[in-house]
């Protein structure tokens, strides 16, 4: 019959084992896995460029194809603050720039600033906008790719943490996103508009203002609501550059 200081002792020394043991791995997994996020953030740049047949495998050679320049921007001047247009392009400044901690920045009125990506397909320009915002159970993020009249939208990306699957989580869908391409964040006066997510279609908008919106997801009213949040919230914050470049 062991003791009770037998037992503890030995329980001990397997609890500090079993710590050991996971604090190492975490230690030996935490590159792959800070690099498996790198990778998902390229895919969704490229996804929002529309370039095809892009997956894991090869998301960092066709990121470092595709992107021909990434900037760090001043959001209050729209001045560059840092461009990279040598490879390895996930290792440029922009690319390292933690969007949500950059937002919280902005929204405590403390100094931030913000990546632009710059792609090249079929000679064209394309510049894509990282977006973070909040969806009824967390966080909700993407990307929205602008012709060079940083007017017309390319296309976009969206990913999410916790949107209800079937209602919130279709913001991924193939049928919510393509609604986006072809729309204009600027009307024909220069007057920034953003995208407008509309409950009930955008039969509702003004025949005028229709090209300006996308119809709201059914059954997901909030988590539209923070899509639309989203794009105004962060689109707005690049207008001092998107005036200065365009």
């Amino acid at each position: 019959m062991y003791s009770n200081g037998y037992i503890f002792r030995y329980a001990s020394i397997i609890v500090i084992l079993a710590a050991a043991f996971l604090s190492a791995a975490s230690v030996l997994l935490k590159p792959f896995q800070e690099r498996n996020i790198e990778i998902d953030n390229m895919q969704g740049i490229l996804s929002a460029v529309k370039i095809p047949g892009v997956t894991a495998l090869n998301a960092i050679p066709q990121f470092n194809k595709y992107i021909v320049e990434e900037q760090v921007i001043d959001p209050k001047t729209g001045d560059v603050l840092n461009d990279y247009t040598k490879s390895p392009k996930e290792d440029a400044p922009a690319f390292k720039i933690d969007l949500k901690a950059e937002l919280y920045n902005k929204a405590h009125n403390k100094p931030y600033k913000l990546p632009i990506y710059i792609a090249e397909v079929n000679d064209q320009k394309i510049y894509v906008i990282p977006m973070y915002g909040q969806g009824l159970w967390g966080p909700i993020w993407g990307n929205v790719a602008l012709n060079s009249d940083f007017k017309t939208v390319v296309g976009v990306y969206f990913d999410d943490e916790e949107e209800t699957p079937g209602l919130g989580g279709e913001i991924k869908s193939a049928h919510f996103k393509d609604q986006f391409v072809g729309k204009t964040i600027f009307d024909n006066h220069g007057n920034f508009t953003s995208i407008k997510v509309v409950k009930g279609g955008i039969g509702k908008l003004a025949p005028d203002d229709r090209i300006h919106g996308v119809d709201a997801l059914s059954g997901a009213t909030l988590t539209s609501n923070g899509v639309n949040d989203m794009f105004e919230n962060v689109l707005k914050s690049y207008l001092p550059y998107i005036k200065k470049h365009s």
